[in-house]
């Protein structure tokens, strides 16, 4: 199995981790339909942080693309007429860059509320963009009138910036994989700022350049082509950040929310700076696993991806490295072929210490409403009408309601971008005066399958479906016998329906065990 592991030891920022990628492998033509879409040149180069060669990504308008000329003009008013506040700037991905806006009060004069532009790191000469986009050809593409467009651009809403993305003629993982992340990140900003995920209005995130880190990390990742990826703790920096609200302290409201559903853990250090941003923090937490050490693993590839800060004694740099897991992680690994007994206790379980189960994650919302007034024949309903419209599971609870009426609670599960059309549905059907949203923000969810057996009973022939529980990783911890299949078979053999799902689980694990 192949593995991907970046080194959280210096955080991450959207360009950072495109630049990890490009330099352990991943090709920058992969980029191609992002920079087509919007008008961008993705420019790579080469510097050197603390005596590491790290690999830098700049974004850069393309002078000869129309949508570039759209963006510059937006870029000029942006710069001229609108002030970008200090919390705005934070939801910059670069304050990893040297385009970013410096966080720590210490750094900043007095004037907190400069335009973006003012509020950079300053360039070296050795840091600044050589304005190339360098292909894998080996063509270089000069862009004289290139500007960098870190933070600028219009400030959009969650589904103008899905729509961008949709727009981009993506394969379907990727598309899914950029969509996800983005939900990650506004889901965060809208519990920061106490609003829905529908209302929130991207700012920084939101721009060119911070669609451009995410799609194009999606992108990235799928050309690296690797099976299961991984990050160590990952540092968030330290002191203080200036808001529109005053000082907080590293690391920002954000990137606390995002990590509080990644399932790698937070560390504060090594440096008086803000290392991981929220674009760096969301794209992690949906690709990334979370692991407090190296895993064992046979090395094929190394990257270093540049940060904008300079520091004397740590190498700002993100580090990727990718190998071969020596041990199997696939079902042989964790499939038991022995007899079944009649309890269920011989179904395969894998050994958490050494096949670490990895279900896949999707973000999810719940929605929920009380009925005390509801008719048996709505509720039969429910099932059927909100799955329609997007819902992925709906379940009715009997409940007391105020006066001791009996009554229902509703609960549904849905993806954020369904979540309005399951709610409208949901009030269309029952009447409900209002709907709460839970703050619940993703799922883990096997992958499922399903494999028909036949079971032989008084020599007649008899097909039976059993659901296959596999982990991202392939291991399979659960076979499960559908219940109607057994039932029905029982009936017409006159045997307990628990004898039946037993032997069509056996029978699954074998066809199972056989081919693999």
């Amino acid at each position: 199995m192949s593995l991907l592991v970046f080194d959280g030891r210096m955080g991450a920022s959207g360009d950072m981790i495109l630049a990890a990628l490009i330099s352990a492998g991943a090709s920058a033509d992969a980029l191609s339909p992002v920079e087509d879409a919007l008008g961008i040149q993705y420019v790579v180069n080469t510097e050197t942080k603390a005596g590491i060669l790290a690999t830098r990504v700049h974004i850069v308008s393309d002078p000869e693309s129309t949508s570039a000329q759209s963006n510059k003009q937006s870029t000029e008013v942006d710069g001229a007429h609108q002030e970008m506040t200090a919390s705005d700037a934070h939801e910059d991905d670069k304050s990893q860059s040297d385009d970013s806006h410096i966080h720590d009060t210490t750094e900043n004069d007095s004037n907190t509320h400069t335009h973006a532009q003012n509020n950079r790191q300053q360039d070296t000469d050795q840091n600044k963009p050589t304005h190339k986009h360098v292909h894998a050809d080996g063509h270089d593409h000069s862009h004289d009138e290139s500007v960098p467009i870190e933070g600028h651009g219009p400030a959009r809403t969650y589904r103008e910036v899905i729509e961008i993305v949709e727009r981009m003629g993506l394969n379907a993982d990727v598309e899914s994989t950029a969509i996800e992340i983005f939900t990650r990140l506004g889901t965060a900003e809208a519990a920061v700022h106490g609003t829905s995920l529908s209302a929130t209005q991207f700012h920084e995130v939101g721009t060119d350049d911070a669609i451009a880190d995410i799609v194009g990390a999606a992108l990235l990742l799928a050309d690296m082509d690797v099976d299961r990826v991984c990050v160590t703790p990952v540092s968030t920096g330290s002191g203080e950040i200036t808001m529109s609200h005053g000082s907080f302290s590293v690391p920002p409201p954000a990137v606390v929310e995002i990590a509080e559903e990644a399932t790698w853990s937070l560390r504060g250090g090594p440096v008086n700076a803000e290392l991981l941003t929220p674009t760096g923090a969301a794209i992690l937490a949906h690709i990334a696993e979370g692991v407090q050490t190296l895993p064992t693993l046979t090395i094929a590839a190394t990257g270093y991806g540049a940060g904008g800060y300079d520091f004397e004694e740590y190498p700002n740099v993100l580090r990727v490295l990718i190998g071969e897991v020596p041990t199997p992680m696939g079902p042989e690994a964790s499939m038991n072929t022995d007899t079944i007994e009649a309890n269920n206790t011989d179904r395969p379980q894998p050994d958490l210490e050494t096949d670490r189960l990895t279900l896949d994650r999707e973000s999810i919302v719940v929605l929920e409403t009380n009925l005390d007034d509801a008719t048996p024949e709505v509720l039969g309903s429910l099932q059927e009408t909100l799955t329609d419209v997007g819902a992925r599971d709906v379940t009715i609870v009997p409940t007391s309601m105020k006066k001791s009426r009996p009554g229902h609670l509703i609960k549904v599960i849905t993806k954020p971008d369904d979540a309005s059309s399951v709610a409208q549905r949901l009030a269309v059907e029952t009447g409900t005066l209002g709907i709460r949203e839970h703050p619940a923000r993703h799922r883990w969810r096997a992958n499922r399958t399903s494999e028909t057996v036949t079971l032989t009973i008084n020599d007649n022939s008899y097909e039976i479906a059993v659901k296959i529980g596999r982990d991202a990783d392939g291991v399979i911890y659960d076979y499960s016998a559908e219940y109607d299949d057994a039932l029905a078979v029982a009936t017409t053999t006159d045997h307990p329906v628990r004898e039946i799902r037993r032997r069509a689980e056996a029978a699954a694990r074998s066809i199972i065990t056989s081919d693999s």
